[in-house]
């Protein structure tokens, strides 16, 4: 018994150093995290680069950043020069071998300019020294953020950019004058005239036959069948010298339905035929072509962007992001049973944006 006895105390003994033991690992360990302190991940020592030993040669990679940087900016200059100067002529394809050539080296040396100046400056000038970079998962205190603060002032010291006027202006130059052919390029997107006339006019003429496309066959009202929709095109375009925009404008969707399934509104009651009815292809959103009608709902479906257009109430928006309706064409019959049209459009084709003021 008195052999338990004693081996029962001493393991008690035993269990209380332990405890403490582990107390005391534990407070090490969190007086370790409290201070922040890192054990030295076994970085290298740092190797000086040339120009941290000579300035001259400081000087010298210096003037080499900064002339990349302005063969960056000759190069934006050149590529917006060589888009005006080598225009793309239709027909000719010299001037579009001319045009990309020059353009694309002018983007090129834009672009390489500014890379390699900065992976230069940043391998020839900036600091170089390794370091460690603690996570936090929690949001900084006001310590931590007067600490980022004093980072950023550190890395604005160690890369240059405050006191080296030279590269910081060059870089700031270049980075202005990067963008200037894309500005170029998009810009010229637009038309030289104002859209709103172009738009509102298109091929379609009083008296002018509808005709399939692209056999430029004229219709019949009889040949229309109920339920069936087709594109349609003025009957001659394919034949005449338009320019191919021109024949897109006038694409239209040729419908037809029980002619008590039409819900006119005032004035256009005779702009249909026999239940024939006519709207422009080209979606009021964006300018895609209209080309799914849903022959159970009477709905026109544009397949870009999903806008849907009724065309029992005159092709209303009824889906979509599309702002206006479909421009209806106004169609009747010639003395031979074609179709033609009354007149154009009554109202601007195409996206809606077209309309507002410039």
């Amino acid at each position: 018994m008195a052999d338990d006895h004693g081996d029962t105390a001493g393991s008690i003994a035993a269990g209380k150093d332990v405890a403490q033991h582990s107390a005391s690992a534990h407070d090490a360990g969190t007086a370790v995290v409290a201070t922040d302190e890192v054990p030295n991940p076994g970085f290298p020592p740092y190797r000086p680069r040339v120009t941290d030993l000579d300035p001259k040669v400081d000087r010298q990679q210096e003037r080499r950043v900064s002339a990349l940087f302005f063969v960056s900016i000759i190069g934006s200059v050149l590529a917006v020069a060589a888009y005006i100067a080598f225009p793309i002529e239709p027909g000719n394809m010299q001037s579009v071998r001319n045009n990309t050539l020059f353009l694309g080296l002018g983007i090129t040396m834009g672009l390489l300019g500014i890379g390699i100046g900065a992976v230069h400056w940043s391998k020839s000038l900036m600091e170089g020294h390794d370091l460690v970079e603690q996570r936090h998962g929690t949001r900084g205190s006001d310590e931590t953020r007067a600490k980022a603060i004093e980072v950023f002032t550190l890395g604005n010291k160690e890369s240059g950019f405050g006191r080296r006027t030279l590269l910081r202006n060059t870089l700031i130059g270049a980075l202005v004058v990067t963008p200037l052919p894309a500005i170029a390029l998009f810009r010229d997107l637009a038309p030289e005239e104002d859209p709103v006339p172009l738009l509102r006019h298109t091929f379609w003429d009083k008296g002018m036959r509808l005709a399939q496309d692209p056999s430029g066959t004229p219709i019949k009202a009889s040949d229309v069948t109920l339920g069936s929709a087709f594109q349609v095109i003025p009957e001659g375009i394919n034949d005449s010298e338009h320019r191919i925009e021109e024949k897109a404008k006038a694409a239209v969707l040729l419908v037809r339905l029980k002619p008590e399934d039409l819900k006119p509104s005032e004035g256009r009651e005779s702009w249909s035929y026999d239940g024939i009815i006519a709207f422009s292809k080209i979606c009021t959103h964006v300018g895609c072509p209209v080309a799914l009608y849903e022959q159970q709902t009477h709905h026109l479906l544009c397949p870009c962007h999903q806008s849907q257009f009724d065309i029992t109430r005159e092709a209303a928006v009824i889906f979509g992001p599309a702002a206006r309706p479909l421009p209806q064409l106004p169609i009747s019959v010639d003395a031979e049973g074609y179709l033609i049209a009354q007149s154009d459009f009554k109202e601007p084709v195409g996206p809606s944006f077209w309309e507002r003021p410039l």
